[in-house]
C-alpha cells in the first residue's frame, strides 16, 4: 500500500520547508498545493480577501485527483495543503486509503513572526486571523499526528519520519494526537 502524507497546517508553520525536507530523504512524489489553487484563488487572498468554501472546494478537489493519480500508480507521495476543516480533510481521504495527516503546530506568536517576515508570498498576514479562526484540529478518528515546529524543518522531518518508521500508527483506527 502507498502512503500519502498531507502536510497541513495553517499559513506560516512551515507546510513547504516540512514537505521539501520530507521529500529529500525518500524520493516521494511532491507537489505544493498551494499551486494547485486556482488563480482567482491567488489573486483574492492577495487582496487580503479569506477564501470561503465555494473557493476551496475546486482546490480540494485538484489535490484529491493528484492523490489518486499517485496511488494508481504505486507512488508513495507528500503534498502540503492547509486542510483547515474536517469537511476537507475528509474529501481528501475519500476512496483514498493512503492519505495520513501531518499537522503541524506552533503557537500563534511564532506563526505571526514568521508571516510577518515572508517575502514573496501571495498569503498576506493578515490573513492568518481566518486561517487559526477556520482551523479544526485533527480528530482521534483521523489518520494523522501533531508535530511542533519550533525546532528545524530538518529536526521536524526527522521526527515525521521516526513516527512513520515506529510502526505507522498513523492508521486510521489508532489515536491522532493531533490536538493542543
Amino acid at each position: 500500500m502507498t502512503r500519502t502524507l498531507v502536510v497541513m497546517g495553517v499559513s506560516g508553520v512551515g507546510k513547504s520547508s516540512v514537505a521539501a525536507e520530507i521529500v529529500a530523504r525518500t524520493g516521494w512524489a511532491f507537489v505544493e498545493g498551494d499551486d494547485l489553487h486556482p488563480e482567482a484563488n491567488r489573486a483574492k487572498m492577495a487582496a487580503g480577501t479569506p477564501l470561503d468554501d465555494d473557493d476551496r472546494w475546486p482546490w480540494l478537489r485538484r489535490i484529491a485527483a493528484w492523490i489518486g493519480e499517485q496511488e494508481a500508480a504505486g507512488r508513495d507521495a507528500v503534498v502540503t495543503c492547509s486542510a483547515l476543516k474536517r469537511s476537507y480533510r475528509d474529501l481528501l481521504r475519500d476512496g483514498h486509503t493512503s492519505v495520513r495527516y501531518v499537522h503541524l503546530l506552533a503557537s500563534r506568536s511564532l506563526l505571526q513572526a514568521r508571516v510577518d517576515n515572508r517575502r514573496g508570498h501571495y498569503m498576506p498576514p493578515a490573513l492568518l486571523g481566518s486561517q487559526l479562526a477556520t482551523l479544526e484540529p485533527l480528530d482521534p478518528d483521523e489518520p494523522g499526528f501533531g508535530v511542533d515546529t519550533d525546532r528545524s524543518p530538518a529536526d521536524i522531518a526527522d521526527d515525521v519520519l521516526a513516527h512513520l518508521a515506529d510502526g505507522d500508527r498513523t492508521s486510521a483506527d489508532a489515536p491522532s494526537g493531533g490536538g493542543r
